[in-house]
C-alpha cells in the first residue's frame, strides 16, 4: 500500500470519529499502527494530560508491558514530558548519547533496554494550547525528514480532533472531563486486559486482540464491553478464544 493510500485510510478513519457515538480508545489504537507504517517508527504511543497536568498512556501501538511501562515512565521525565511543558516537537533524540542518559536517567537507560535509540515527542494541540503527546520511537538509527516530523504533528492534530471532538466543545470544563474520562476508560481496559490474560493463560497482548475483535465484530464501544467485563457483568466465555502462545519475557 503507498503512503497516500494509507493517509486515505487514516482520513476516512477520521471522518469516521466525527460522529456522536465512535470508539475513542479502538480509534487511539488504529492511529497508532498508522503512525507507525507512515512513520516508519517501531513503537507510538498517545499520551494525555489528566486533571493534575500528568501524563498518561491512553493508547500504544502495541500492548506489551515493557512498551507501556516506558510510555508511564514519562510521568516525571522525558521528551514527551518536556514536550508537554514546552508545547513545542522534540525530535531525532539520540539515545544513546550520554547527554540523554544525564537529562533523563530513568528514561534512557529503559528506552534503549527496550531496543529503542531514538525518540521523538510531538504536541497534541488544540488552539494553541497542549493537552498531551504523540511519542515516537525508533530502532535504527535513521533520524525523521523534515517531511516526516510535518506528517507527525499533523497525525497529532487529527488524534487532537478525534479526542475533543472540537465540534462539541464549549467550555474548558466540559473539555477537561472529555479527557478525564477517556483515561478512566483505559484504566478499566488495563484491569481487563489482566483479567482475560489470566483467565485464558495467555499474555495481555493477546487478549487486548481477541478483546478488540469481539468488540469490532459486535459493534460494541471497547469502552462499554471492558466496564461489563470488570464488574463481571458480560460473559467472557462469548468471546473467541485465542491460541495459547508461550509468554513473552
Amino acid at each position: 500500500m503507498t503512503r497516500e493510500q494509507q493517509l486515505t485510510k487514516v482520513f476516512v478513519e477520521v471522518a469516521d470519529s466525527l460522529i456522536d457515538d465512535f470508539d475513542l480508545i479502538d480509534f487511539l489504537q488504529q492511529l497508532s499502527v498508522r503512525c507507525m507504517e507512515l512513520l516508519d517508527v517501531a513503537a507510538v504511543g498517545v499520551l494525555l494530560a489528566d486533571q493534575h497536568d500528568i501524563l498518561q498512556v491512553l493508547a500504544a501501538s502495541d500492548e506489551h508491558t515493557r512498551l507501556l511501562e516506558l510510555f508511564a515512565l514519562q510521568h516525571d521525565q522525558g521528551p514527551c514530558v518536556e514536550c508537554y511543558r514546552s508545547g513545542l516537537p522534540h525530535t531525532n533524540i539520540d539515545l544513546d548519547d550520554p547527554q540523554a542518559a544525564t537529562r533523563w536517567p530513568q528514561f534512557t537507560p529503559a528506552a534503549r533496554t527496550s531496543g529503542f535509540v531514538s525518540a521523538n515527542a510531538i504536541p497534541l494541540r488544540l488552539r494553541g494550547r497542549v493537552i498531551g503527546v504523540l511519542g515516537l520511537f525508533r530502532a535504527a538509527p535513521t533520524p525523521l525528514g523534515a517531511e516526516d516530523v510535518a506528517l507527525a504533528q499533523a497525525l497529532a492534530d487529527l488524534a487532537t480532533i478525534a479526542i475533543l471532538q472540537q465540534r462539541t466543545l464549549a467550555h474548558s470544563e466540559l473539555e477537561r472531563g472529555q479527557l478525564q474520562s477517556a483515561l478512566t476508560t483505559r484504566i478499566v481496559l488495563e484491569q481487563v486486559k489482566g483479567i482475560l490474560a489470566e483467565r485464558w493463560q495467555i499474555t495481555t497482548d493477546e487478549a487486548f486482540a481477541a478483546f478488540r475483535v469481539y468488540a469490532r465484530a459486535n459493534r460494541q464501544k471497547m469502552s462499554q464491553l471492558a466496564r461489563e467485563i470488570a464488574d463481571g457483568t458480560f460473559d467472557t466465555t462469548l468471546i473467541p478464544h485465542p491460541a495459547k502462545s508461550t509468554p513473552q519475557p
